[in-house]
């Protein structure tokens, strides 16, 4: 089943650290198949009184999610994004094929 880092980021520092965080989390990603499906912007809140960026990485699974998270390479660059980044990080699995919401009722 997928699962899902999601950071709900409230401000950003953009600086050299940033750019050195963003040229390198893509490879930090490609060994345990993650991949960003959202990545800020462009958000439009229609509920309630949001004022961050979402950021959304799709793995194949919960185990691979936390390989990445926890893995060498994601630890070294983490402190670029940790010193000049606030926001809410969450890990999350998704839903098996064909779910619907009344399936939550079932539990």
């Amino acid at each position: 089943m997928r699962a899902y880092a999601i950071a709900f980021v409230r401000e950003v520092e953009f600086n050299a650290e940033i750019v050195e965080y963003l040229q390198h989390i893509d490879a930090a990603l490609e060994p345990f198949d993650g991949r960003f499906v959202v990545h800020g912007g462009g958000a439009e809140v229609v509920e309630g009184d949001a004022v961050m960026d979402a950021i959304v990485i799709e793995f194949p699974s919960r185990d691979q999610l936390r390989a990445w998270w926890d893995s060498p390479e994601y630890q070294q660059i983490m402190s670029l994004r940790t010193r000049n980044m606030k926001a809410d990080i969450v890990l999350v699995d998704g839903v098996p094929e064909g779910y619907r919401g009344a399936d939550s009722l079932k539990h």
